[in-house]
């Protein structure tokens, strides 16, 4: 038989032994490492979920909401929301009922001030300044060369000489505030520094418009029928934008030690715990080369007023360093406002309308009751305020909303809107209430309270009551209690006049005159009802006029 070789067996030597140990300890190390990625990438299962939420002045948002986006993973949200400065002071004052932000960053700290001292918050809060752009003077090339431009750079003093020159409202843009405090440095080395700042205002006074954006809609070559404006304040970083895009018409910057517009990034007291991690995160990545850059192509400056981009060759804006400017006391601000407001004649106005029974009463030879011939006055009243006062109206009685005398029939708002939201029709629906009494003094007290709590900076705040007769609610407070009251209210640094315009031959001019004259007011009482539009109009500009043009 011839022998039968068997299958030969693969022999596995050194070398395949080896092999197959690498390919082992490869797939092993990967797997381990695959599972040390996963294990340290964010989940929502791994991690709680936390949403950020800013409310950012506009011009400052885009920077932002990027840097939002660049720190957003699967555990962090950032939600960015755009609002003018004063509108979200408002809300942060008046809730709606929304949810607050977790972080704020107005244009500047003194709108955080304002928001507190309305009653925002508690505390006084301070922020982190992010970024800044000086308050300038943008004047067209005529006016510039005019004061020597380039030889020589020009100055808000020659500036603000221009027949043309206009402000944006400083009780709404901290521009037009931080213009303010410009005046009074420019005009501090006068012979008469207070006379120099009231005409200098009374000047920008006629072009006053609410924002920054309406005033570049004024520059010559626009298409607005108004008369164009060679002059006004504008944050540098809104120049420069216009003038990268307007090649055509460029504007020069005038510079002054006023307060920048500073971007304090704030923290809110309302802030979720969850959020605050993530607020630090967003703050961070506003301070890295990224965001910088971003800032500077925007226009704006480092915090410490440095320049983030090199604008030399433009020649139109200052490359130097511009300093921050400390900011005034709040009580300093108000009584800059409030001397704008008497230059402005703008006014916050409560009306307290008396239409109790009596005021149905006919009056002689007109055809009309009382109520008739005072709301005709007050309509006719309205034509002497200024678009932007503010005005609401109460009507009172006895026991006119349940137990309370007094009931609200136009909220407080500016003339515009009053009169766009139908307040003229409602006006002349008022009736008097048949059987109603006089309750006087709540009513005085709970219209001042509500004047007192809602007071307004930028504006002479008044509280006007029409009445024909004396108080007649025995169940409310007295005449010493009222007069208590309202002693306690007083503030010299924020006035509230009370106002008392008495109707009729039943008014009696030593009441009012008793009520009015605690908060620095006057009262007026005419026995013919006919003569209530005179009585009106002479109480009203009495106020709102300033001298020199009219005295008391």
């Amino acid at each position: 038989m011839g022998r039968h070789s068997s299958p030969r067996r693969p022999k596995w030597g050194f070398r395949s032994t080896a092999l197959l140990l690498v390919v082992l300890l490869a797939l092993v190390v990967g797997g381990w490492f695959a599972l040390d990625t996963v294990s340290d990438r964010p989940t929502t299962a791994s991690c709680d979920p936390a949403t950020l939420t800013v409310v950012v002045a506009p011009d400052l948002a885009p920077i932002v909401q990027a840097a939002g986006t660049r720190i957003t993973d699967g555990c962090t949200q950032v939600q960015v929301n755009p609002q003018e400065s004063g509108a979200a002071a408002e809300a942060l004052i008046v809730s709606d009922g929304a949810q607050p932000p977790d972080v704020w960053i107005p244009e500047s700290t003194l709108w955080l001030r304002r928001a507190h001292q309305k009653g925002a918050w508690s505390v006084e809060l301070t922020g982190i300044p992010v970024a800044s752009t000086p308050v300038v003077l943008a004047m067209t090339e005529e006016v510039a060369a005019a004061q020597g431009w380039p030889g020589t750079k020009p100055t808000w003093a020659q500036a603000l000489e221009t027949t043309s020159v206009g402000i944006s409202d400083p009780s709404r843009d901290p521009s037009g505030l931080s213009t303010l405090l410009g005046v009074n440095t420019v005009t501090a080395a006068s012979p008469d520094p207070p006379a120099a700042a009231t005409a200098s205002l009374r000047k920008l006074a006629l072009n006053t418009l609410p924002q920054t954006a309406d005033l570049y809609a004024r520059l010559p070559g626009t298409n607005s029928p108004s008369t164009p404006l060679s002059v006004f304040p504008t944050p540098e970083s809104s120049l420069l934008r216009h003038n990268a895009t307007n090649t055509s018409f460029p504007l020069i910057a005038s510079y002054a030690a006023v307060p920048s517009l500073d971007f304090p990034y704030t923290v809110l007291p309302t802030a979720s715990q969850a959020s605050l991690a993530v607020s630090q995160r967003l703050l961070a990545e506003l301070s890295t080369p990224e965001s910088l850059t971003a800032l500077g192509d925007a226009g704006f400056r480092g915090p410490d007023g440095a320049v983030l981009r090199d604008r030399s060759a433009d020649g139109r804006t200052s490359i130097e360093q511009v300093p921050p400017v400390p900011l005034p006391s709040t009580d300093d601000v108000d009584q800059l406002l409030n001397l704008w407001a008497g230059v402005n004649l703008s006014s916050r106005m409560q009306v307290l309308l008396d239409v109790s029974g009596s005021m149905a009463e006919q009056v002689p030879g007109t055809g009309l009751d009382r109520m008739a011939v005072t709301l005709k006055a007050a309509e006719l009243g309205i034509g002497l305020f200024r678009p932007t006062t503010k005005f609401g109206m109460w009507l009172f009685s006895t026991n006119l909303d349940g137990g309370k005398d007094y009931r609200e029939l136009l909220p407080v708002l500016p003339v515009a809107e009053q009169l766009n939201t139908g307040a003229l029709e409602k006006l002349r629906a008022v009736r008097a209430i048949k059987g109603g009494a006089t309750g006087l003094y709540d009513s005085v007290l709970a219209a001042y309270q509500s004047g007192r709590a809602n007071w307004e900076p930028g504006r002479i705040n008044l509280v006007v009551v029409l009445t024909d007769g004396k108080n007649e609610d025995a169940e409310g407070i007295s005449r010493s209690q009222l007069l208590e009251e309202l002693g306690r209210l007083q503030d010299p640094r924020r006035p509230l006049q009370l106002i008392g315009i008495g109707i009729g031959p039943d008014a009696d001019l030593a009441e009012l005159t008793a009520i009015t004259g605690v908060t620095g007011g006057q009262a007026f009482v005419t026995p013919d009802p006919t003569k209530i539009g005179g009585i009106f109009y002479k109480a009203l500009s009495g106020v709102l006029c300033q001298p020199p043009g009219c005295s008391k």
